[in-house]
């Protein structure tokens, strides 16, 4: 490919962003179009720019990484995701996976790795740091489509199961963002749409159609 990558970088701690920039802008054929710290903002950005890939963090203020990430695949579905985090622990990278990511980098392994991990995704390939290989790599890259399989009787998707699951355990809305990586809002909007499907006017009636489905913490 020779057109220069066009990449959009967020991150909130700028000594990380800016010398992930350098290293890009000293490399011929990418270019960062843009940068911010924040989730809110980044889906800003692509409203006014056109980036081939997004780097973005897990943790940011605002919107988290992965929620951006799903919006990012919702609205802007051209455009390749490559998740760069510190963390490695499974459930961060399934949730990544699960929101449509095509990479997920370690920064630990940024510096041996990045610009391979930005070829990969560009020939239209899936990356996934090398130290996160091994049982991880096939069971993770058929979570995306596994989580889309919902069966015809149930009017609720995937998501909408999670958060009602949790709904019916107790669990508030900003702990459930916190288990399922997304923000207070967007819990909000899953648990209106609960209850407008099942026409439930009440928690109290979410939890006894929970109960009724047989919903709780270890129901697939």
């Amino acid at each position: 490919m020779t057109d220069a990558c066009r990449i959009i970088l967020a991150d909130d701690h700028v000594m990380f962003r800016q010398g992930i920039k350098n290293i890009l802008e000293k490399k011929k054929g990418f270019e960062v179009i843009g940068e911010t710290g924040d989730g809110f903002h980044l889906l800003d950005l692509l409203e006014d720019m056109t980036p081939d890939l997004v780097i973005l963090d897990i943790s940011m203020p605002g919107l988290r990484g992965i929620e951006a990430a799903r919006q990012i695949k919702k609205g802007f579905p051209g455009v390749k995701v490559l998740i760069l985090s510190m963390h490695r622990d499974k459930q961060y990278v399934r949730s990544a996976i699960s929101a449509g990511v095509e990479g997920y980098l370690l920064k630990e392994d940024a510096d041996t790795e990045l610009f391979a991990a930005i070829e990969k995704l560009r020939q239209g390939g899936r990356y996934l740091s090398p130290l996160l290989h091994g049982e991880l790599t096939d069971e993770l890259f058929q979570v995306e489509q596994k989580e889309q399989i919902v069966p015809e009787s149930e009017p609720l998707t995937i998501r909408e199961r999670e958060v009602l699951k949790l709904i019916a355990d107790g669990i508030s809305n900003k702990e459930i963002g916190d288990l399922l990586f997304i923000s207070v809002r967007t819990v909000e909007n899953h648990r209106a749409n609960i209850m407008k499907k099942l026409n439930i006017k009440s928690t109290a009636g979410l939890i006894k159609y929970a109960i009724h489905k047989g919903y709780n913490s270890s129901t697939p």
